[in-house]
C-alpha cells in the first residue's frame, strides 16, 4: 500500500520516508492495541468464605449471587473451609451476593461494575439459628 502511494503520487525523499514512517507507526500502534486487548482478563473474579462469628468456615453454606441487570441467580455450596468462588463474572453489571445457612443468612454484599479490580474478595458472616 505505501509503494502504491509512492509511486502514484511521486512523493519527494522526505515526504516518502515521513509517510512510511507513520504507516509503520499506525501499523504497530492497532497491533499493539489488539495485544493488550488478548491479554486483558475475561471478567472478573468473586471469591470468599462463609463464616460463623467466631470465624470459622461454615461448611454446606449455600451463597447466592444475583446478577443485578437480568436478576438470574447462581449458587454455590461451600466446602469444608468456607470458600467460594464465582468465576468470569461481567465487569459491567452489578451483583449482589449473600449465603444461608442453617436458617441464618449473612447481610447481602455488592460488587459493583464501577470496581475496576479483577479479583473481589468478601467475606460472608452469619449468625445460625
Amino acid at each position: 500500500m505505501a509503494s502504491e502511494i509512492l509511486t502514484s503520487r511521486k512523493l519527494s525523499g522526505k515526504k516518502a520516508s515521513a509517510l512510511v514512517c507513520a504507516l509503520l507507526f499506525a501499523v504497530g500502534a492497532i497491533t499493539g492495541f489488539a495485544s493488550a486487548q488478548k491479554n486483558k482478563p475475561v471478567g472478573r473474579l468473586l471469591v470468599g468464605k462463609v463464616l460463623d462469628r467466631q470465624d470459622n468456615p461454615l461448611p454446606n453454606a449455600v451463597v447466592y449471587l444475583t446478577n443485578n441487570r437480568t436478576r438470574a441467580v447462581k449458587t454455590y455450596i461451600v466446602g469444608p473451609d468456607g470458600t467460594y468462588r464465582f468465576p468470569a463474572l461481567t465487569t459491567s453489571v452489578d451483583y449482589e451476593v449473600y449465603a444461608q445457612y442453617e436458617g441464618g443468612k449473612s447481610d447481602v454484599k455488592s460488587v459493583s461494575q464501577f470496581d475496576d479490580r479483577s479479583q473481589v474478595y468478601i467475606d460472608l458472616k452469619i449468625t445460625p439459628k
